[in-house]
């Protein structure tokens, strides 16, 4: 039997969940079990919990049938430990570096407590770490035991469970469980630390308490189940009736329950403004029926409300509350003052234009910072023009891209009125990256983040690790973030990594890719038009060469020497060179390149995704790209040379080295070997394509964009299931489109 056990409940929390189970297994104390709980979670929290369980059969897995909230999923855990020890976490939070050393070392020193109580800190998205305000608490002083009475001021600790070990015969013995509801915390603390004689504390940080920005704690939601901290300390209050040894516990108890009701009177976003008289007036009964014999009220403020309670004088509390509420409203007021200014700014017209009623039927589409009509954005168009065609569709386009706009299309500059005017009553925006901060999101519109690939590199807060790789401010990135409604995702890898890097209350929609359905759904004659129109002669092979982007490259310099590359590869093989779009059209030495034949430089190609069509194969580093490329089922070959720089200055969140899409190269010597002897195309780099495609295809099967309109446009809540990876059709390669056209001539003549 392990000397821990952690019960872990697990509800919606897929953006955090490894990141807590990764600080668990990572201890450098190795006894323990994980008791994980999926409470019924919407999420792909079950799923990443059977595959770490997987991974360590320390970890067992217990996956409820109905969500039954966090007491009782607690509950079911604590049926299945084993441990001398209890301990609970929950699953957006993590332990501290060798937590469990310390909290199982103290347990030994101190001769086995029933209980033990350790520290925590708060962690905030933008690295703030807060320590526990009463931390003074748990000094390590006196005797390595105590009991309660002779340390009472350890009841002004905030009253959680995840800040201590519980001796698992202990919590038998006095048959404590969790009720459910709101506040389930309390009676499982108050009864539990006035029921042992053998307290100790350690004095170290064990636990990050997670503030999460986009917020997820019930307690800060409007909500009459806050009521249910009535019944949480009845629950209390019974159990001291039923053990009448405990009487003496009655005065400070009480306290803490006067307390807590004022807390939650006090505290904004709790309770409904038309339930709190109610609420209120309740708080006063079970002041009236609980206030011990003898009893002294606090001093100052907190007495004056114990007194209002004891009266139940609810409109007196109104009024004390008067001058608070006054201050509020100067410091609302001022704030709207600083707004009005910030829309000021932004010029008369876009003021006049906000005041105008909402276009249900207009909505703006913006790609890669207003430069192209590309990607996700243009796919979501091309549907919503079939399934809502009485919707108007407008790009806002740079003025110095104009010229890039297909036929067709409407179009407004960025900045001009006609731009103010679209943005401002826009039902719907659409963008692969934030609309300007200048934009004003509007009650009633509903903004699309549909991003542009599947992450590699670090992206969002997690960049707060990696300073050199931006410099942009995290606190004016996550106000943008607050626009979003939608976020769009190909696959639970990703939808796990946005919900974490950008904590904001926006619905994550796992369609897969819009710009992937192109791909997809491809035919032979969509293969052999991409080649046509690239002038590829048939039966020649075709790599498409895709760097991406490097925050210590100024510019897009190939890594690659591609003119000895070309000669190696010989006169049958052409290169499709493409920069990284941060790099503008293509470089100077590519175009020498370009007038030698088999190099092309098709950096400034409009639609990346009829390059993917053309080539027989992609050879990338760290780009997004293999991500999409994949789909096809098509080989990739990385090119690594400087991935561990990379890594480095950027951050990664997997090793492309040991996890590739297919054959990996860290030299020129290397990428030309696997070239011309066909490793590229071998058994080896198809199996791990394989293992690729199962993890990072989830979503794309060609009807990405269709799911897109019906939800976000239509309203429709039934969207067409997403058909399994195995049973999804093939797309022709280009060798095997040019057999079809053949085979098909005869039969034309």
């Amino acid at each position: 039997m392990p000397k821990l056990s952690l019960v872990v409940p697990v509800y919606n929390v897929q953006g955090y969940l490894p990141e807590c189970l990764d600080s668990i297994l990572g201890q450098d104390c190795t006894d323990f079990e994980i008791i994980a709980v999926d409470d019924c979670s919407p999420d792909w929290s079950g799923a990443i919990l059977d595959e770490y369980a997987k991974r360590d059969d320390r970890i067992h897995v217990i996956h409820l049938t109905e969500n039954v909230g966090l007491g009782r999923a607690r509950n079911a855990g604590l049926e299945m430990a084993t441990g001398d020890y209890v301990l609970f976490l929950d699953s957006d939070d993590t332990l501290s570096d060798g937590a469990l050393s310390a909290i199982r070392d103290r347990i030994e020193a101190t001769g086995d407590p029933e209980i033990l109580i350790f520290d925590y800190a708060r962690t905030y998205w933008d690295g703030r770490v807060r320590p526990n305000l009463r931390a003074d608490l748990l000094k390590e002083e006196g005797p390595d035991t105590f009991s309660l009475a002779e340390r009472p001021q350890l009841l002004d600790l905030l009253q959680i469970v995840w800040n201590k070990a519980y001796r698992r015969d202990f919590v038998t013995r006095t048959g404590l469980t969790f009720p459910p509801g709101y506040y389930e915390d309390a009676p499982w603390t108050f009864c539990s630390l006035i029921s042992t004689e053998r307290i100790a504390v350690l004095d170290r940080v064990c636990v990050y308490y997670r503030q999460r920005r986009e917020g997820g704690n019930i307690l800060k939601t409007v909500s009459r189940k806050h009521f249910d901290v009535f019944d949480q300390y009845q629950r209390v209050f019974d159990y001291l009736d039923a053990h009448e040894e405990l009487a003496k516990w009655r005065g400070p108890l009480f306290r803490k329950m006067v307390d807590h009701y004022l807390t939650v009177l006090e505290r904004p976003g709790r309770l409904p403004h038309n339930a709190r008289a109610e609420f209120f007036h309740r708080a006063s009964a079970d002041y009236r029926a609980r206030l011990p014999k003898g009893f002294t009220r606090p001093g100052g403020g907190r007495g004056h409300k114990y007194g209002m309670l004891e009266r139940d004088a609810y409109m007196t509390m109104v009024n004390a509350t008067r001058v608070l509420r006054l201050r509020q409203k100067t410091v609302k007021k001022a704030r709207q003052t600083l707004n009005r200014s910030k829309r000021r700014a932004m010029g008369v017209f876009y003021r006049s234009q906000l005041r105008r009623p909402i276009d249900e039927n207009l909505a703006v589409f913006s790609a890669y910072w207003s430069r192209s009509v590309a990607c996700n954005p243009a796919a979501i168009d091309g549907a919503l023009a079939s399934l809502a065609p009485q919707i108007r569709r407008v790009w806002a386009i740079r003025p110095d891209a104009v010229n890039r706009v297909p036929a067709g299309v409407d179009y407004v500059r960025l900045g001009s009125k006609e731009y103010w005017a679209a943005v401002a009553r826009a039902k719907y925006l659409v963008n692969n990256v934030n609309f300007p901060d200048s934009v004003v999101k509007r009650p009633g519109q509903v903004h699309v983040q549909t991003h542009h690939g599947t992450p590699l590199k670090s992206m969002g807060l997690d960049q707060q690790n990696y300073p050199a790789s931006t410099n942009m401010s995290f606190g004016a990135l996550l106000k943008r973030c607050d626009r979003w409604d939608y976020s769009i995702t190909s696959n639970r890898f990703s939808t796990a990594v946005w919900e974490r890097v950008y904590p904001a209350s926006f619905t994550a929609l796992e369609t897969g890719y819009p710009r992937n359905d192109a791909l997809v759904n491809a035919t032979a004659d969509d293969v052999r038009e991409a080649r046509a129109e690239l002038g590829l002669a048939q039966g020649s092979t075709a790599f498409l060469y895709m760097p991406t982007h490097r925050e210590y490259q100024r510019a897009f310099v190939p890594r690659l020497d591609l003119e000895r590359l070309a000669e190696r590869l010989g006169p049958d093989v052409t290169l499709l060179v493409r920069g990284h779009y941060f790099y503008g059209n293509g470089s100077s030495r590519l175009a020498e390149l370009q007038s030698a034949g088999r190099i092309m430089d098709v950096s400034d190609h409009p639609v990346v995704e009829r390059l993917y069509l053309a080539s027989d194969g992609l050879i990338t580093d760290y780009s997004s790209a293999m991500f999409d490329y994949v789909n096809l089922d098509r080989p990739v070959v990385i090119f690594a040379d400087d991935w561990e720089t990379y890594s480095a200055v950027r951050g990664t969140y997997f090793d492309v080295l040991q996890e590739p899409p297919g054959a990996v190269a860290t030299t020129q010597e290397e990428l030309t070997e696997v070239l011309c002897t066909g490793a590229w195309n071998a058994e080896p780099a198809a199996k791990a394509r394989e293992r690729f495609r199962l993890r990072f295809c989830d979503f794309d099967d060609g009807r990405a964009a269709e799911r897109v309109v019906r939800r976000v446009f239509l309203g429709e809540k039934t969207l067409p299931p997403v058909v399994p990876l195995q049973e999804r059709r093939h797309v022709p390669t280009p060798a095997e489109a040019l057999a079809m056209h053949r085979a098909e001539e005869p039969a034309a003549g």
